[in-house]
């Protein structure tokens, strides 16, 4: 009756092995380390930085733990704080030999302790918010009326080019405020560009004005169209401050939206609140040229002679020397959409891109005068410029759609699509709201939460232990492995801590002993029936399941309402709760059960329980009596 088969013993072994596994990283704490990370948007690491990385230390005579790539950066760790500026010293001279043109990003940073068997399990501690580890807040407006206004430009331009394409005279095309109009000069050419427009712009709505002398078609974007190109502008820019904080070494930067035109950026461990503005505030602008493929060109490429007046020596991504030409074609603001795909006749990996009307028309002319010539699309960051692609123009293309191919991978069609289309901020944004929370108060408010959930703990089981005996000892071993999995489950998720987390988790602890709780009283419950002990264990468990998975269920409906709902530390604090809602109902029910199976279930003439003091009714005592 109270016993558990094997199987469900080697589920919980597992479950408590797994625990305690993933659990240890976040006892070892942190050491410093150096972050090695890209400074160019063209240079991207692989893991052959590595053992480059390696022999600088070892040329320096400084030693590292261990050297490693980790996504898009190396990182290597020291015992001590002074080792990590020798060694970032050593890194900055080695890889940055000119340090006006800094190809990497050399910074501090922090690592786990855990040893490498526990990271070869991928057991890595949870990362620590800015409320425990210090950093750096910054609330930014994003300008979604210059967003707006840039769209309208966009559609003017279109619209001239439109009816230009079609034969279609006018008298004059204006941008005042939101609206676009159009003059004609009688209402049959009215008509004719209104079916024009309404066909080949459907992002605009038209109206005729009541203007008997001069018809005049009144545009403006639809109200959807409108909130399209704002949640676009807002997308764009989050893509692009995530580009760009990652050049400060910070481990799980927070950026998200917040409201309508609102970004939240907050970096972790980053205490230079001047970097940080220098770097997220930055402007980068793209540019297509032509590329100088000249007899004095090919030997200034070569390195014999000097570079041809009116153009430019620029480097490709795979390091190879480029003469360009100084002439812009065309700048990033005529591109409105890069997106990586397939060539549709080989199939190999390409870049699609999309161009607004000037800018269809200026490529059109320029690849149709310069078929079988090289074309460089540059971006340009802090003043330096960068050769992105250079393709060969194969054929005249129109219609605003170019397609870039040739000796890419899927990986690097991405990686190109991403440079160009989030290069620069699609509108502009301002810094409202700044704070910058130091290292002693996250490292306050780390002791205090774990203090908090301790004492908490403690208090718990003093009172289970004293109240419940034995079965209290038994549901305090359940909660602590309730708290075990918990937070196994966050580490295994990469979850970030926060204050709102570490509340969460007490809270859990709290909640979760109350089931432990109702499974007790209902046991005494049985006993006082004058049920058996193993019939009142039984039945005991049984009756009280199906109350705590109710109010588990309600409890979990809430939680996951402040998970849809909520934003910020709010949503952090639903992840922590709706995992320790789901956690305890397995230790409570199911773990707390084996262990009283393993203490009780063999012994076949038990005549008692430990479980406190079994009150009865006076009546029914003195019935008894």
């Amino acid at each position: 009756m109270n016993r558990y088969p094997l199987w469900k013993y080697v589920i919980l072994a597992v479950a408590l092995v797994v625990g305690l596994v993933y659990t240890l990283p976040n006892f070892f704490g942190e050491a410093p380390a150096v972050q090695v990370s890209s400074g160019k948007a063209t240079l991207k690491l692989d893991s052959s930085l590595v053992p480059r990385i390696e022999e600088i230390l070892l040329q320096a005579g400084v030693k590292a733990d261990f050297v490693q790539m980790e996504g898009a950066s190396a990182k290597a760790r020291f015992a001590d704080t002074d080792t990590q500026l020798k060694a970032k010293d050593a890194l900055q001279r080695a890889l940055n030999p000119d340090p006006a043109d800094p190809s990497y990003i050399v910074a501090l940073n922090l690592l786990s302790r855990s040893p490498k068997w526990l990271t070869s399990l991928h057991a890595l501690p949870m990362y620590l918010g800015l409320d425990l580890r210090g950093g750096v807040h910054f609330l930014m407006q994003v300008d979604m009326k210059a967003a707006l206004s840039r769209r309208l430009e966009s559609l003017t331009a279109d619209i001239r080019t439109l009816l230009r394409d079609k034969n279609i005279r006018h008298a004059g095309i204006t941008r005042s405020g939101d609206s676009i109009e159009v003059r004609f000069r009688d209402a049959t050419t009215l008509e004719a560009a209104r079916a024009v427009l309404v066909d080949q712009l459907p992002d605009l709505q038209w109206a005729t004005s009541a203007d008997s002398a001069e018809p005049r078609l009144v545009g403006g974007l639809k109200p959807q169209a409108g909130r399209a190109v704002q949640e676009a502008a807002l997308k764009q820019n989050i893509t692009t401050l995530h580009n760009r904080v990652n050049e400060l070494g910070v481990a799980e930067p927070v950026i998200q939206q917040q409201g309508v035109d609102r970004v939240v950026v907050q970096l972790p461990g980053v205490q230079d609140t001047a970097k940080a503005k220098d770097i997220i505030g930055r402007t980068a602008t793209l540019e297509v040229r032509l590329v100088d493929e000249s007899t004095e060109a090919q030997a200034a490429a070569a390195g014999t002679g000097p570079v041809p007046f009116g153009a430019e020596r620029y480097v490709e991504r795979g390091g190879a020397p480029l003469i360009v030409k100084r002439e812009v074609i065309l700048t990033g603001e005529n591109l409105t959409d890069a997106q990586a795909g397939f060539d549709n006749q080989t199939q190999e990996p390409a870049v699609h891109l999309t161009l607004d009307a000037k800018g269809a028309r200026i490529f059109r002319d320029v690849t149709r005068e310069n078929v079988g010539r090289r074309m460089a699309i540059l971006l340009f960051e802090k003043g330096k410029g960068e050769v992105v692609t250079a393709p060969v123009i194969r054929t005249e293309i129109g219609g605003g759609r170019v397609q870039i191919s040739g000796r890419m991978t899927t990986v690097e069609a991405n990686d190109v699509a991403l440079l160009l289309r989030a290069g620069s901020l699609a509108a502009p944004m301002e810094i409202i709201e700044e704070r910058t929370i130091g290292p002693s108060l996250g490292a306050e408010n780390i002791a205090k939460g774990r203090n908090s959930v301790i004492w908490g703990m403690v208090a718990i089981a003093a009172f289970m232990c004293a109240y419940y005996l034995l079965f209290g000892v038994f549901s305090t071993v359940a909660l602590a492995f309730n708290l075990l999995l918990l937070v196994a489950v966050l580490s295994m998720l990469q979850a970030t801590l926060t204050l709102p987390g570490i509340a969460a988790i007490a809270l859990t602890l709290g909640m979760a002993i109350d089931a432990n709780v109702l499974i007790n009283e209902r046991v005494r419950e049985e006993l006082r029936g004058g049920a058996s002990p193993q019939i009142a264990i039984s039945t005991g468990y049984e009756r009280a399941w199906g109350t705590i998975l109710d109010s588990n269920i309600t409890t979990l409906i809430a939680g996951v309402a402040l998970l849809a709902f909520g934003s910020g530390p709010v949503r952090g604090f639903a992840v922590v709760h709706c995992l320790g809602i789901l956690t305890s109902m397995f230790s409570a029910v199911m773990f707390s059960r084996g262990i009283v199976n393993l203490w009780y279930g063999r012994q076949k003439k038990l005549k008692s329980v430990s479980i406190g003091q079994v009150w009865k009714p006076a009546t029914e005592q003195g019935a008894k009596a």
